[in-house]
């Protein structure tokens, strides 16, 4: 058995920090590669985080502004629906007072001439 305190974060069967040589510093650099590798992974991916964030209010506003232009032609959608439909009520109106003024033309003449 070993004279050296236990330490939960050392495998069983490995010496402590102070008692391990040179043969330590191929897992040491190894270990240190991998923790290299992970901060730059997660670099990446909080730099991919920030551009979805800048994308996503790009979008918003886009979106905001594709609100406010739909409202603005329901309103122009809505005066022009009602444009026509007066338009298309005096059409009617002008159509029955010709067929008025026309029938008056017909009927009062042939009953003028009965009498």
């Amino acid at each position: 058995m070993s004279d050296a305190p236990y330490d939960p974060y050392i495998p069983a069967g490995q010496q402590g920090a102070g008692q391990q040589g040179a043969g330590n510093n191929a897992g040491t650099a190894r270990l240190q590669q991998q923790i290299d590798d992970t901060v730059g992974v997660m670099r990446e991916n909080i730099n991919k985080v920030s551009q979805r964030g800048e994308r996503i209010d790009a979008l918003q506003t886009k979106t905001d502004d594709l609100a406010i232009s739909a409202q603005g032609f329901r309103r122009g959608a809505n005066q022009v629906r009602k444009k026509m439909w007066w338009k298309d009520m005096k059409m009617r109106i002008c159509l029955i007072v010709g067929i008025i003024i026309l029938l008056v033309i017909i009927i009062v003449p042939a009953v003028v001439a009965t009498r």
